[in-house]
């Protein structure tokens, strides 16, 4: 069977995607499959897309299948292990840089596949970074990923703060802030629960990292959280009570409230 003849057979999927993983099991650029569709595909390449082909009709995300992500222009490793960088986490990068030193020194909680912890560590290869996550298994990405991209990173398993030591000018966390009940979560469902549900409204971690990051941040250190589209104004409260003052709402390309700001002025006892 021919490629052209292949992606015929399976219209009923992406055409974009079918011919990403042609390509991938060729070991090709998308282009060449384009440009070739005569190719004829060996039986054993035909089994292998037959099976990522049906992983696709399961919704599964096509960066699992070709087990890596582009995020902030890095190209990473991803799996089952991890939940998947979005381009909307792109911002939290954006404003972090923006509002550190580059020679500052940095927390990030819960790093999933170290895509956050590594761009920022690219931009600025001074930062002194510490990436934390309660999952074994995403560590071992998130410590793959830093070594191909020479990150000097140290990683440290913690349930958000449990585990950290000392104070940083920076905390910086995507942390999961979808409500355990929300109907969108079907739709992700080949991704780590973990990394998503956060209690009944969505804001279990966001609760938990602001409530003590006080303790952990210095003076005129910066607290940048990730959040829901729909949860600004519910996480600036979560800020101001928890002592962090110039709190501000960054908005996503889209208009969407998605990044959440704030600054330990003085003294918080938590």
């Amino acid at each position: 069977m021919t490629v052209a003849a292949w992606l015929a057979a399976n219209r009923d999927i992406s055409r974009l995607d079918a011919e990403l993983i042609v390509a991938n099991v060729l070991g090709s650029g998308r282009a060449r499959i384009i440009a070739f569709p005569e190719q004829v595909l060996a039986p054993a390449q035909l089994q292998v897309l037959d099976r990522l082909s049906e992983r696709l009709r399961d919704c599964e995300p096509l960066a699992y299948l070709l087990e890596c992500k582009e995020f902030y222009g890095l190209s990473l490793n991803v799996d089952k292990r991890v939940l998947i960088p979005r381009p909307e986490t792109e911002l939290l990068v954006e404003l972090t840089i923006e509002k550190i030193d580059p020679d500052a020194e940095l927390l990030e909680l819960g790093t999933g596949s170290g895509a956050i912890a590594i761009a920022l560590k690219k931009t600025y290869t001074n930062l002194r970074i510490t990436a934390t996550d309660v999952s074994k298994s995403a560590l071992c990405v998130a410590r793959d990923n830093a070594q191909r991209h020479a990150a000097n990173i140290t990683f440290l398993e913690s349930n958000w703060f449990s585990a950290v030591h000392g104070s940083f000018d920076c905390i910086v966390s995507n942390p999961p802030y979808i409500p355990n009940a929300d109907p969108h979560l079907k739709a992700l469902r080949h991704e780590p629960r973990r990394a998503l549900m956060s209690g009944p409204d969505g804001l279990a971690a966001i609760g938990a990292i602001t409530r003590h990051a006080g303790s952990f941040l210095r003076p005129g250190g910066i607290l940048l959280v990730e959040h829901g589209c729909d949860q600004g104004q519910r996480v600036r409260e979560l800020f101001v009570q928890n002592g962090l003052q110039a709190v501000e709402i960054h908005q996503d390309l889209a208009g969407l409230d998605r990044v959440t700001a704030g600054t330990r002025v003085k003294d918080i006892r938590v």
